[in-house]
Parts: structure tokens; C-alpha cells; sequence
């Protein structure tokens, strides 16, 4: 028999305007691997900091095994802006004791090799900060370990590197985890049970995601089928009493289906041959040609050569570290940068769409209602052959219709993310370019993003850490390694490979002859542009933490009672964090540059 952990009984957490639990059990025993999964608001930070006694709840209790090691990853570290980042991780250990640890020397070069051990935390950005906790905490010993939304800044390669670093790090059947995150890869690949949370209650389910989803369709099969009976038992009455006795008829017969052979004669999720034939149609046979097509700044090559002919119909995802290039490289396809050596040459009727992460499509319109904005838009969009409206389709798309009368700058990050793609889908491109997109939405939005793509007759290009979407949206994926583009046939699993093996043969030659690394060759008005464009990104990047500051500020001084006004600020500061990660991949770039 498993030995608990940590055990919540019949807690009740309670504001003015909602009930966030009521009456909520959960258990966490030894060798338990559970992710935390439901939409953003209804409370599984909230839970998590029940469960880590951080927040304080009305009625129930929290029970404890005696000595518990209890470590907690939370939203925000608690590091003072003046200590080093090498006393942040390994606090006061003398260099030979933690340098001698496999285990330490794995998570320092799993999650922070590229963090100078010499800085402060206060010089670092918002993303570096995440990753020097994330390694901060799990140096250490802990029984049970509880992460907040872990895979935040980290990219493709960091996310394997914490799933593989989670799965060994304790025996089977020791140790426990408690996971919130909106990542369905990383669900599957750690997690062997699911609490969703949801209307006041947090519903088990056994295994990762694809379980998870596997018994949800159950669940509302059976709630949908309940109903139905229900609504045919008062259609029955009705008629009884409307025609007498009689004209009673016998019971309706339901035909019952176990979950996979309710979901096995569902078609594929998209039919490639009849989008490529629309894509076709829509686009010609020319879409963006980009031919040896090189970028540089001074004598640092970003992309080296890259010929690439996008066609229509192409999904497509690109694949790199941050700071590998892939936000140059979406903007030589979108023409917001132009190469210093080839040619990228646009069909006539291409007309591209951009998923930012600053919400551009929305800056000019900030201070109109939802409503005001969904007015001056066509009247229908077609989805899967069916026509919506817009209404219909920001509705599908997971936004609430009471939202359709707030002011678009009063929105959350999540709905700002929903209206944006909104926007975007109904100014009809044929070319989309998704920078990011998973960004400030929750596993039920990303689903319903999904489901819309998959009947999106263009061309779609994806820039995302997030494995899921990745594999689940896009046919092939392209990897940038050291300025070049290279076709993975293999997908994620083989970039994860070959960026494994480049890092494998460059450690072996710096073992062998290792050289001092030389400052970039730039002229001086190459330098300063760059130096200027990294000081502009650095300004932007201090004001955002401020930003983010202030709110917190704000926060610890707001009613906590006023559960929908915290609930904001949290997604505003979601927003702010999830801007300052892509600078600091620009940022990233640069720095590449003149080091």
C-alpha cells in the first residue's frame, strides 16, 4: 500500500463574489506523478497553494507526513536582485562539492549553461530567473515536489530535459509530483494520473493526457446521454398530459458505446489532399521562395544559405533553440527583414497573417467593445464547410459571450489571445504565420485552436516550444542549426537527437583543442546598430519588469477578497511575462552576435 504524502480534506476556499472549492479531498502519495489540468481561473494555482499552506482557505484541513521535504516551484522567486546567480543555485557549497555531483552538474547544464554564474539575479530577465529557480529547486532533496507552470521559457530541448531529468529522479514508487502545466506533451511523458480541475471540485483521472481526454469523452458522453434522457422523460410527460394515458409509448432504447469505440470511426483530423486542393485554389503554385538566402550582422552569419520553397497547403513547424534564428527567419518569410545576400520572392496573391506575441492586430482598437469590433467584420466564416459568425467563432474559440460587451484593453491575456486570432483569421490570409501561439490559453483553448487549424485551407507556418501543438498541427518540421535549415523527417524526437549529438561532438572538440573564444568582426556602425537595437530591447525589458512589479505591489495591497480583480492581475502579469520571453530571444540573438 502506497504511503501518503500530502493530504487536503473538505477544504472550502471562499470569496465575496466565489466559491473557488467547496468541500474538495484530494491525496498525494509516495510514487504518485499528477498534472494539474482546467481552464485559466478556476483555481489550480489556488489549489497548489492550499496544498503548499501559501494561501489560506475557510474550511477542511492539510495533513502531512511527519519530516515531509516538501519543495515548491512557485510563479515568482523570492531571490534578492544583488545575490549571484551562483549562490542562488547551489547557495553556499564550495565548488568541489557540487561540481563533483553528476547529478547537480546534469541540472546546471540541463537548465542554466548559458547563465553567467558571476551575475545578479536582478540583471537577469524574467525567463533566466525562472530557470535559476527551476535549478535552484530541484539541486535539492525533496520527498514531494509541487511546479507551477514549469516549462515557461524553457525551449524544445529544455522541456525533454526536465520530462527525462522528473522521470529518473526518483525510484518507482518513491517520491511524488504535483504538475500545473497547459504543456499536453509534458503531461504524457511524466504524468500517470490527472486532476482536472473545474466548477468548484478537482475530478481524478488515471494516467497523462491522452487518458485524461480518453475519459473525459466518457464522462460528457454518458452527462450528454443522461440528459437526453432526461429531456426525452419530459417529452413523454408532456405528451401524457396532452393526449392521456393511451398514447403512452415504451422506453427509448440508447445505444451505449465504450469511449474507444465511441471515438474509432471519427475521420482524421484533417483531410490533407482536399486543404492542399483549396490551398491551391487560394494561393497559385508560388507561395514565399527564399533562394541562399543569407543574413548576417557584421561577419556572423545568422542564416547561411537557406534555400527553402514553401508550397501551398505546407504546415509546417520550425524548429531551434532560443536564440537559434527562428524569429529572423519568420521574418525574412513575412518580409519584415531583408536578406543581405539572396532572394526571397512572394507569390502575386499571397497575403500573410501574423500571430504575435504583442497583440498588434489589437493596439488600434483597445478601447472598442468586443461587440463594436466583431460588427465590422464579414458577416460569416467558413469552418469545416459550415458558415459562422463571428460571434459563432469566437464562441467556438472558448469566449465567453458575456465578454462580447467588455472593452477590448480590459480583456485577459487568454481572451486577448482568442480575439486576436479572431481578428486575424477573419482578414482572410492564405499564409499563416503563428508566432508562439500556446502563450496566456489553457489545454481546452488550445484544443479548440486545433480543431479551427485543422479545417484551414493555406499555408501554416509554427513557431512554438510546444511539443503537442507542434506534432498535432503541422505535417513536417524544419530545425535551424548554426544558421542553416535542415528538413527533420523524424520530427521532434529526431531534432532532440541531433541537437544532442551537435552538443555531444562540440564538447568533444573543445576537449580536445580548446580555443578562446573571439569577439565578432564588426565594423563600428555595425556594432552600434546592434548595441543599440540590445540597449532598446534591454530599456523595454526593464520597464516590463517593473511593470510586472508594480502589479504585485498592487496585488499584495488589493482586497483578497476580490477574487475576480486578483484573477486579472495574475493575467496581466501572464501577458507582461510571456512579451518580455520573446525580446529576450531577440536579445538572445543579438548577444550571439557580439560575444
Amino acid at each position: 500500500m502506497a504511503t501518503p504524502l500530502l493530504g487536503a480534506e473538505t477544504i472550502r476556499v471562499e470569496y465575496p463574489t466565489r466559491v473557488v472549492f467547496d468541500s474538495v479531498s484530494v491525496a498525494v502519495e509516495e510514487g504518485d506523478r499528477i498534472g494539474v489540468v482546467g481552464r485559466n481561473g478556476d483555481g489550480k494555482t489556488t489549489l497548489l497553494g492550499v496544498l503548499a499552506g501559501t494561501v489560506d482557505y475557510q474550511a477542511g484541513r492539510v495533513t502531512q507526513r511527519k519530516d515531509l521535504r516538501f519543495g515548491v516551484l512557485s510563479q515568482r522567486d523570492n531571490f534578492p536582485d544583488d545575490m549571484p546567480v551562483s549562490t542562488a543555485i547551489v547557495g553556499q557549497r564550495e565548488e568541489y562539492e557540487w561540481a563533483s555531483d553528476p547529478k547537480i552538474r546534469d541540472i546546471i547544464s540541463g537548465l542554466v549553461a548559458d547563465i553567467s554564474w558571476d551575475k545578479k539575479i536582478g540583471e537577469l530577465s524574467g525567463g533566466q530567473r525562472r530557470r535559476v529557480a527551476l535549478a535552484a529547486l530541484l539541486i535539492e532533496e525533496w520527498d514531494l515536489i509541487a511546479l507551477d507552470e514549469p516549462t515557461n521559457h524553457l525551449d524544445v530541448e529544455g522541456i525533454a530535459w526536465l520530462a527525462d531529468h522528473l522521470k529518473k529522479r526518483w525510484a518507482q514508487g518513491q517520491g511524488g509530483l504535483v504538475v500545473i502545466t497547459h504543456d499536453r506533451w509534458f503531461l504524457d511523458e511524466v504524468c500517470t494520473e490527472t486532476w482536472e480541475v473545474h466548477d468548484g471540485v478537482v475530478e481524478p483521472f488515471e494516467g497523462g493526457y491522452a487518458a485524461y481526454v480518453l475519459q473525459r469523452v466518457e464522462r460528457d458522453r454518458i452527462a450528454a446521454q443522461a440528459e437526453q434522457k432526461r429531456q426525452n422523460l419530459l417529452r413523454k410527460e408532456l405528451a401524457w398530459l396532452r393526449r392521456g394515458a393511451p398514447a403512452r409509448t415504451s422506453k427509448p432504447k440508447f445505444r451505449i458505446e465504450a469511449a474507444n469505440r465511441l471515438i474509432e470511426d471519427v475521420p482524421p483530423v484533417r483531410n490533407t489532399l482536399q486543404l492542399q486542393r483549396l490551398a491551391v485554389e487560394r494561393l497559385g503554385k508560388k507561395v514565399v521562395d527564399l533562394e541562399n538566402v543569407t543574413v548576417r550582422y557584421g561577419q556572423r552569419e545568422i542564416l547561411k544559405n537557406i534555400t527553402w520553397r514553401i508550397a501551398p497547403g505546407e504546415r509546417t513547424a520550425i524548429l531551434g533553440a532560443n536564440g537559434a534564428g527562428k524569429s529572423t527567419l519568420l521574418g525574412l518569410i513575412c518580409g519584415a527583414i531583408t536578406p543581405d545576400e539572396g532572394h526571397v520572392k512572394h507569390g502575386k496573391t499571397v497575403k500573410i497573417g501574423i500571430l504575435d506575441q504583442q497583440f498588434s492586430q489589437l493596439s488600434a482598437i483597445g478601447d472598442d467593445r468586443v461587440r463594436e469590433v466583431l460588427g465590422r467584420t464579414k458577416t460569416t466564416f467558413n469552418v469545416g464547410g459550415k458558415e459562422l459568425t463571428p460571434a459563432q467563432l469566437l464562441e467556438r474559440l472558448g469566449f465567453l459571450r458575456e465578454h462580447l460587451s467588455a472593452r477590448v484593453n480590459d480583456l485577459s491575456g487568454g481572451q486577448k489571445r482568442r480575439l486576436q486570432l479572431l481578428m486575424l483569421l477573419l482578414s482572410e490570409p492564405n499564409v499563416l504565420a503563428l508566432d508562439e501561439p500556446t502563450n496566456d490559453v489553457d489545454a481546452d483553448m488550445l484544443a479548440a485552436l486545433e480543431d479551427l487549424l485543422d479545417s484551414w485551407p493555406g499555408t501554416l507556418l509554427v513557431v512554438s516550444h510546444d511539443r503537442y501543438l507542434v506534432e498535432r498541427v503541422t505535417d513536417q518540421q524544419y530545425a535551424i542549426f548554426d544558421g542553416t535549415l535542415r528538413h527533420v523527417p523524424g520530427g521532434v524526437d529526431e531534432y532532440l537527437r541531433l541537437a544532442k549529438q551537435k552538443r555531444d561532438d562540440a564538447d568533444g572538440e573543445e576537449r580536445k583543442s580548446p580555443q578562446p573564444s573571439h569577439r565578432t568582426q564588426l565594423s563600428g556602425a555595425q556594432r552600434r546598430t546592434v548595441e543599440k537595437e540590445m540597449t532598446s530591447l534591454e530599456r523595454r525589458l526593464d520597464k516590463l519588469g517593473e511593470a510586472v512589479a508594480r502589479i504585485h505591489q498592487d496585488m499584495a495591497a488589493h482586497d483578497p477578497s476580490d477574487y475576480q480583480g486578483l484573477q486579472e492581475k495574475m493575467e496581466e502579469i501572464r501577458r507582461l511575462e510571456n512579451e518580455a520571453a520573446e525580446l529576450e530571444e531577440r536579445w538572445l540573438e543579438l548577444s550571439e552576435i557580439v560575444s
